[in-house]
């Protein structure tokens, strides 16, 4: 590591040495400030790497440090002393612009991850642009806002609460947050909070000891566990259980977790993200949500546009999503028809980005000669003429029984069981009744694609494709 330079601001003799001795071994020089107004001087005569200030000092407050250096340093990450459990001190400095906390008494430890996770922000924003990365599409003020917001956020490690409906990319945004930020380099863990059993969130989250229970036969690390280092990105976590939502603050405000059946807790450096289509504010006033929970999730809420909201994006969406189609099923790429483009440029989009995609994947396989035409959408508003264009069941298009004995066929298609209706995988037993009626066009005509693609009332390249997803090939 490069010779660092961090001013240290408290007018406790021996927590300013304390914090030196923490980081002289990670190469970090320490200059010492007593007082407000000493910091000052400091800063506008030498440059800085780190700052770390008490909030309670002679001639004022590290809140006013903190905003301070935003104005005047906006590069120089700023971390905050608080006394235990003074959380909305914390926050407020959060707010303020600060990149981290630490409480009396120190963790050692985690004074130590929290500067190197500091030190590491210029080395994340000097690395050159890594085209793999996801991207947020759109060159709209409402998401060049948006991304710019990303960028600022990424510096601190402030608990974020994403909001927005369904569909525009909460997690996304989250991904870039991490990958923007100086924990990069370690997990990004998404969970969604309403996909796990009540009865399993406590060992998920934090982890269970061998013995703790019935099939615990080892030990077992939870999600925070997992997101070491990293981020924890908490979607649709209004449809925590309040147990839940009570042990999660704790785990958040203590940064450490109990995993079920252990006698000790064990430290975490994790930075939580959250992420909800509901109103929690909402859900705080009528009881369902806990107010404390979500004034520590909510630090800062970054709110994302539908997609109503920001239209003028919709055609580089198009291009970008029908790209990926192509290179995911190796078939051409199709053109979008100007009439096509109007009717999703004046679509509301309820469903928002995810529904935009579905429409796409939906007329990628349905589009002939390489061309996507406006019937191909299969719109809402357009159901009604799409259900006379709609061909006729297989069923309907069996040859009737014969009426008499007649002798048996040659070939008989094989029977296909009947599904029994879904427990709980809704997309799994589609795909199980799509495989069932390709598999039963395909024997019907002894495996000629065309024809069972003609028999489907699907083109032969939606076929392939189908059968490429379907992985029936």
């Amino acid at each position: 590591m490069d010779a660092c330079n961090a001013l240290i601001v408290d007018d406790e003799a021996d927590i300013r040495e304390l914090i030196e001795m923490t980081l002289l071994p990670l190469g970090i020089h320490c200059l010492p400030a007593e007082t407000l107004s000493e910091a000052r001087a400091l800063l506008k005569h030498q440059s800085f790497n780190f700052c770390i200030t008490d909030l309670r000092l002679p001639d004022g407050s590290g809140l006013e440090l903190v905003a301070h250096i935003q104005k005047q340093h906006p590069n120089l990450p700023v971390a905050v002393i608080t006394a235990h459990g003074n959380v909305e001190s914390a926050v407020e400095a959060l707010k303020l612009g600060a990149f981290d906390f630490v409480s009396k008494p120190f963790d050692l430890a985690v004074l130590r991850d929290m500067v190197a996770a500091a030190l590491r922000l210029n080395r994340t924003s000097e690395r050159s642009p890594d085209d793999s990365r996801p991207a947020l599409l759109g060159q709209s003020a409402a998401i060049a806002e948006v991304r710019v917001l990303i960028a600022k956020l990424a510096r601190s490690q402030a608990p974020i609460l994403i909001s927005g409906e369904s569909g525009t990319g909460k997690e996304l945004a989250a991904r870039l947050i991490h990958l923007s930020g100086p924990r990069a380099d370690h997990p990004f863990v998404p969970v969604n909070c309403g996909a796990i059993p009540e009865h399993l969130m406590e060992s998920e989250f934090f982890g269970y000891k061998k013995g703790s229970f019935t099939g615990a036969t080892q030990d077992k690390g939870g999600l925070f566990q997992a997101a070491q280092g990293g981020t924890l990105f908490l979607d649709e976590v209004a449809d925590l259980p309040l147990p839940m939502q009570v042990k999660l603050l704790r785990a958040i405000q203590e940064r450490a977790v109990r995993p079920v059946g252990a006698s000790a807790e064990v430290a975490t450096d994790v930075r939580v993200l959250s992420a909800s289509h509901k109103n929690l504010a909402a859900l705080v006033r009528d009881g369902s949500f806990r107010q404390d929970l979500f004034y520590r999730l909510n630090v800062i809420e970054m709110r994302l546009p539908s997609l109503r909201e920001h239209p003028d994006d919709i055609p580089e969406l198009v291009e970008a999503i029908i790209g990926r189609l192509s290179r995911q099923t190796g078939l051409p790429k199709p053109r979008m028809t100007p009439s096509a483009l109007a009717a999703l440029r004046a679509y509301a989009f309820p469903g928002n980005i995810r529904e935009l995609e579905n429409i796409l994947e939906r007329s990628f396989t349905l589009c002939e000669d390489g061309l996507i035409q406006a019937d191909d959408l299969l719109l809402p508003e357009m159901a009604e003429s799409s259900l006379r264009l709609r061909p006729a069941p297989l069923d309907a298009e069996r040859e009737p029984p014969p009426t008499d004995a007649a002798p048996r066929r040659e070939f008989e298609p094989r029977t296909v069981p009947i599904l029994q209706p879904p427990t709980g995988n809704l997309e799994g037993y589609l795909e199980e009744i799509e495989k069932a009626a390709i598999l039963r066009a395909l024997e019907a005509t002894r495996y000629n694609k065309t024809a069972a693609a003609e028999k489907l009332g699907i083109t032969f390249r939606a076929l392939r494709y189908r059968l490429k997803k379907l992985g029936m090939e």
